[in-house]
């Protein structure tokens, strides 16, 4: 018999982000699938998992769960206890967060591990905590789920994880909302944008050190400054703590666009990937690198680096280029200058994009939540 899952989806946050995708594109599948399943989540987003899984039995939490220590306190005692109520045989933590005594097998997904082997791109006071809570999933949890093979092989590197109890489940795509946008969806973008059909570098995600922002501007201004219609930068998403994007900015001529519009609805995401020169998402560190699979779907030319899964989702369907302010200027000037280039690695993008999907995501969670079932079960 199939067992009964819990997802902790409590800790998503107002704008979605990267953890709301995972989680929503997730139950999905999952519900779709015919998983026995109940979700934990915060009050406001009752009607929406009510919404996306509707054979699943959703349970609010308390309204304090809004604030990050009350969740936390609640994730220890009240998760359990909601586990028990709704007789779970395995809970899901989809991030990083782990019950000192959950009464039952449980699985964790460990996004990234680039806070160990990278701490100086993190925000130190929040990479305490990470460390810290990763360090228990890791010894304790009954399995681990990580999204790619490379955050596999850092887990076991860096924090001596046992590789038999790691399973790896690539995270997917929603194609009817990630897709090769039309004319009129890209138009609506560009003039949302104030660029009125002037042609733009794209980049999507938060303003934090790790995503390579301050050398994106860098490399982005020098490869246009001399260029006689230079294509605008667009840095859009959430906000976040990296000082050296001002400090970049600054030094950005005054005859080159940059445009920061904040965050950009769901549903305008399609036209602005998909109606980019060049998307360019040159990280540091990532765990999976959904920002690139999205952007690929939307049948975007994509540049980014060869760090960490990047490759494992890319393949030979995005360029790619080194994270210094030169190599990005040199890799951005080529596609710039292009347009067969670009044409031939929109249409790849789209391509592999389609190996991806939340379906086959959804399938390698449940053999990872039978696992841990058995191991449960089975005498030590």
């Amino acid at each position: 018999m199939a067992p009964r899952i819990l997802v902790d989806a409590t800790a998503v946050p107002a704008d979605r982000g990267g953890l709301g995708r995972y989680c929503d594109g997730l139950l999905v599948a999952l519900d779709r699938l015919g998983a026995d399943l109940a979700i934990a989540c915060q009050r406001a987003d009752e009607q929406r998992y009510g919404t996306l899984a509707p054979n699943a039995r959703i349970v609010a939490g308390p309204a304090a769960l809004a604030h990050r220590d009350s969740r936390l306190a609640w994730e220890q005692t009240g998760l359990p206890y909601v586990a028990q109520q709704v007789a779970a045989d395995v809970i899901h933590l989809p991030a990083y967060i782990l019950p000192t005594r959950a009464g039952r097998p449980t699985v964790v997904t460990i996004h990234d591990v680039t806070v160990f082997a990278e701490p100086e791109i993190h925000d130190p006071v929040r990479s305490t905590y990470i460390k810290s809570a990763t360090r228990t999933a890791a010894r304790r949890a009954t399995r681990l789920i990580a999204p790619s093979m490379a955050t596999r092989d850092e887990l076991v590197r860096l924090l001596g994880a046992d590789p038999t109890h790691i399973d790896v489940a690539y995270h997917g795509v929603d194609h009817d909302v990630f897709h090769r946008p039309d004319e009129i969806e890209i138009k609506k973008v560009s003039d949302r944008l104030g660029l009125h059909g002037r042609p733009y570098i794209a980049y999507l995600g938060a303003l934090e050190p790790r995503k390579n922002v301050p050398n994106l501007i860098r490399g982005w201004a020098r490869a246009v400054s001399d260029h006689p219609d230079p294509p605008a930068l667009v840095l859009a998403g959430s906000g976040g703590w990296d000082d050296e994007v001002d400090a970049a900015l600054a030094t950005v001529p005054l005859n080159l666009k940059v445009v920061r519009p904040g965050y950009l609805p769901r549903t305008s995401l399609p036209g602005f990937l998909g109606g980019a020169l060049v998307v360019a998402l040159p990280s540091r560190g990532e765990g999976f690198g959904l920002p690139v699979l999205e952007a690929m779907a939307c049948g975007a030319p994509v540049l980014t680096t060869r760090r960490g899964p990047l490759p494992e989702v890319g393949g030979d369907a995005v360029a790619y280029t080194d994270p210094d302010p030169w190599g990005i200027c040199h890799a951005l000037s080529g596609l710039i200058e292009d347009p067969a280039s670009r044409r031939t690695l929109s249409e790849a993008a789209y391509e592999r994009s389609r190996q991806f999907s939340w379906k086959a995501s959804a399938e390698a969670h449940m053999a990872s939540y039978e696992r841990a079932v058995a191991a449960h079960a089975s005498p030590r």
